[in-house]
Formats: structure tokens, C-alpha cells, sequence
């Protein structure tokens, strides 16, 4: 982690705001879960990224909220990082091959946690990172909540997490410019015959050097048949003249997530590969002119599916043209047909355009928050179709 520039009364707010919403959802408290590769929820709430063990935030609908983790090492590194100073330590935090403790610790499960921390009987009870909550621990919930109703409640803390403030605005710059900066320094030093792992390599290296505390997701470079794939692992293959290679990367800075992505060949794009980049890039460029304030996400959404369309690629990509982040990678607000989403000043968006035939892939992807009369775009080097 790096020295915060987010100030404590930013947390409070969305402390606040998270108890604004339990009180809309008639709910007595929120329960998180965080690990070190999801850490989004204990980022965003407390400012604590767990590592080895695990982590949860429980808002309650008045008072102050707690952070849960395991011990004795991860409640020492809350007490220094955490902004969220009441602590508690759970049994089912500490990492999968916990030693025995010297000296022992003291821990508590959720019926503990919850009478201290809500201070009433619970009712009605909220878990977010829902599809990653692990069973033992729900069943400790379960048992520590006695006979209240537990809803899923994901959507109550994107609707917080979606409107970004100042201050996290500026740590996303951040986290943007670093990641542009590597792509640009990767792009001007590659060569024929390097192995995509050695382009990662000079990438990861770039974003370190600029103080990054880590990378959005596991970076990757793919090249000629790997590009078809979405997801991908930079393998020993060396990439070659006139072939397709596919860079993918984001920086991790403040908590907050950057990421970029650009297509290019040392030499000439071949002529399918080129097509699929000219129409992605109309897909970019439409959806830079599409997402304003006040536009339905649905309406972005079918104006890119018309775009794809005109060309018959309209079952060549997986999903809408944008999609939210923030302090996780993809957070939300997808811009898809099905969304109820309108646009809002302070939101922010990955525009992630991906298009593949099956033999070639493409994906541009660029940064945006969305201001009171427009957009600021957070990268923006090389929109085009590059050849080197």
C-alpha cells in the first residue's frame, strides 16, 4: 500500500451512505467479504487489503461499523492500515493452514460479533460479495444471526461504490495514467522474437517503477491463435512478424483499478484482424460520442449492437460496450440491454470493446468518469489501428 491520499472523512461518508441504504432496505446491518485476490469490499469500506487471511466489514444500521479478520498477524496489520479501528478476530478468517498460535488467541464468532457491533436483535440482515462468501463462515452468520432473514445485498453497495468523489477520482487518474504509461513504454520497446511473458514482464516492471502497488488482475500478453481467447496467460511463445499480439494491462494505485488494452503487429495487421479493429474502434469512438449524464445504459447498448450489426459481427462480442470500476476491476453497471442503469455525473466506466471470430481477438479498452457535462477520458494513446 501506498501513503493514502483518501482522507477518513471520505470513509465516513460512505459509511453513511451505506447506512442511508439499510435503512431504505429496512436492514439491520451489512456483512461483508474480502481475500486478498477480492479485495474490493474491505478496500472500499475500511481501506484494508487482507493477504493470507481474510477480511469482512459489518455495517450496522446506526453506530459504528467493525472490521472482522483473522489473527493475531492480520488484527496487527488492521491496527495499522485498517481505517475502521474496532477490530475483531473470527476463527474462519485466518488462512487455510493457520499454525498453532503462540501465545493463543482470543477469537469470536458472529453471534459475538453481531451482539457487539448492532447491539439489538437482527432481523433482517444483508451479505455482499454474495457469490464468494464462503459456506463455513455463512453457516457461523447463520447461526450468529439466530432466526433472521439474510438476503443478498450486492446491489446496496454498488449503489454506493457507483458515484465516485474528488478524492477517488484523483487516485483513479493515478491508477490510469500509471497503466498509459506502461502501455506506452511497452508499445515503443517491443521487438520481434520476444516471449509474451517478457513484454508482461517490461509492463509489470514500468507500473512498479511508477509506484503502483499492483496490477487491477493478473496482466497478460496473447499473440496470432492466442488472441481469440477473452482470457488469457502470457505464455513462452514469441511473438512474430505480421501476426497479432494483444496487450492487456492495469494497474492497481489507492485501492483503485486501471486498465488498458490495445491490439497491434510488428509489421502489418493481417487483413481479417484488421477488420475486426476498424469496427471495434467505431465501437469505441461510439461509445466515447454515446455515454453522457442522463443516458440509459440500454440505449448505449444498442447503438453499439447496431454498429456490430451493420457489419454481421453482432455475435462476435460477449457483452455491452462499457462496463463500472473502480476499487474492483469490473464493478458493476454494465452497459447492457437488459440494464436499468442512467448515467449519472461521478460515474466511471472501463469502455471495453471485444470483439473474435474465432481465429483472431481484439479488445481496446480505455478509462472514462463521467462529468456534469460530458466525459473525461482517463486514456486515450493510440485509439487506432497500430502497426510498428
Amino acid at each position: 500500500m501506498r501513503t493514502p491520499m483518501i482522507p477518513d472523512s471520505d470513509f465516513a461518508r460512505r459509511i453513511a451512505r451505506v447506512q442511508e441504504q439499510l435503512a431504505r432496505a429496512n436492514l439491520d446491518a451489512l456483512v461483508t467479504y474480502s481475500s486478498e485476490s477480492e479485495p474490493a469490499s474491505s478496500r472500499y469500506l475500511a481501506d484494508f487489503w487482507p493477504f493470507f487471511d481474510f477480511a469482512g466489514v459489518v455495517v450496522p444500521r446506526e453506530g459504528e461499523p467493525a472490521l472482522v479478520t483473522g489473527g493475531p498477524e492480520s488484527y496487527e496489520f488492521a491496527r495499522q492500515f485498517s481505517r475502521i479501528k474496532n477490530i475483531h478476530i473470527h476463527p474462519l478468517y485466518v488462512e487455510s493452514s493457520a499454525p498453532d498460535w503462540v501465545p493463543s488467541v482470543s477469537y469470536e464468532d458472529f453471534a459475538r460479533i453481531l451482539a457487539a457491533v448492532v447491539g439489538r436483535p437482527v432481523r433482517r440482515l444483508g451479505v455482499a460479495d454474495w457469490n464468494i462468501f464462503p459456506q463455513p463462515i455463512f453457516a457461523d452468520l447463520q447461526r450468529g444471526a439466530l432466526e433472521a432473514e439474510i438476503v443478498p445485498a450486492d446491489d446496496l453497495l454498488l449503489r454506493v461504490r457507483a458515484i465516485k468523489s474528488e478524492h477517488e477520482i484523483a487516485a483513479i487518474r493515478q491508477a490510469y495514467w500509471i497503466t498509459e504509461q506502461a502501455m506506452i513504454e511497452t508499445l515503443n520497446g517491443v521487438v520481434e522474437g520476444q516471449a509474451e511473458w517478457e513484454i508482461e514482464a517490461r509492463a509489470h516492471a514500468t507500473m512498479r517503477r511508477l509506484g503502483a502497488e499492483g496490477t487491477s488482475y493478473p496482466i497478460w500478453v496473447c499473440s496470432g491463435p492466442n488472441t481469440r481467447q477473452s482470457l488469457c496467460r502470457s505464455t513462452n511463445r514469441r511473438i512474430k512478424r505480421n501476426e497479432l499480439v494483444q496487450l492487456t494491462f492495469g494497474a492497481r494505485q489507492y485501492g483503485y483499478c486501471g486498465n488498458m488494452c490495445r491490439p497491434f503487429a510488428i509489421g502489418r495487421v493481417p487483413d481479417r484482424a484488421r477488420e475486426l479493429m476498424s469496427v471495434a474502434l467505431e465501437g469505441v469512438h461510439g461509445a466515447l460520442r454515446d455515454i453522457r449524464p442522463g443516458v440509459a445504459a440500454r440505449t448505449v447498448f444498442q447503438r453499439y449492437h447496431d454498429t456490430l450489426a451493420r457489419y454481421g459481427f453482432e455475435q462476435f462480442t460477449l457483452y455491452g460496450p462499457a462496463h463500472g470500476t473502480g476499487t474492483s476491476e469490473v464493478e458493476g453497471l454494465w452497459l447492457g440491454a437488459g440494464s436499468d442503469t442512467v448515467i449519472q455525473p461521478g460515474m466511471q466506466f472501463n469502455i471495453d470493446v471485444w470483439l473474435s471470430d474465432g481465429e483472431y481477438g481484439v479488445r481496446y479498452e480505455d478509462g472514462v468518469v463521467v462529468t456534469a457535462d460530458g466525459l473525461e477520458e482517463l486514456t486515450s494513446y493510440r485509439q487506432e489501428i497500430i502497426e510498428l
